[in-house]
């Protein structure tokens, strides 16, 4: 990691925790999945956890048109929020995989997908400028607020053509 992604990671490992001890930036207390219903999630109750210590600005599921069988990459999957919703779409034919660079938000996503009964999800420490992935095997890529936080955007859509599917 750069000093940059350095940074950023450490300020979500913080956020994190903060969502943990049921704070938000450290201050006030907001209930689970505050930040998530802004977004336009509606989470299952076995999505709580991760809609809780969700920190995107959007829903980049509302409008794909994912089919049963297919694969998702999440970069940035954070909590696994997305991860979660994806891998209902893909069901169990399908496959999701998400990656981070804060190896808290691996581990707390690993957590709530283990949690939640999810056996399709695989969730990877990694930077996104680099995706630990083969050419050509995923049909979508979904990003919730976290290609803006790069600072080689042209490096990260590099990737993203490598990866998917023709």
């Amino acid at each position: 990691k750069n000093a940059v992604q350095e940074e950023v990671s450490k300020e979500y490992a913080r956020m994190l925790k903060d969502t943990e001890t049921r704070k938000c930036g450290g201050a006030s207390k907001s209930g689970p999945g505050v930040i998530a219903g802004l977004a336009g999630y509606q989470p299952e109750s076995h999505q709580e956890e991760a809609a809780s210590q969700s920190f995107g600005c959007g829903n980049p599921l509302a409008f794909a048109d994912i089919e049963p069988g297919q694969t998702v990459l999440d970069l940035g999957s954070g909590a696994g929020l997305d991860l979660m919703l994806a891998a209902d779409q893909v069901g169990s034919a399908g496959r999701v995989i998400g990656i981070d660079m804060t190896q808290e938000m691996v581990d707390k996503a690993r957590d709530n997908v283990t949690r939640a009964g999810y056996t399709n999800i695989d969730v990877r420490l990694g930077v996104i400028e680099d995706l630990p992935l083969p050419d050509s095997s995923v049909d979508w890529v979904i990003s919730n607020c976290v290609i803006n936080l790069s600072t080689d955007k042209a490096l990260v859509f590099n990737e993203v053509a490598r990866v998917l599917k023709p």
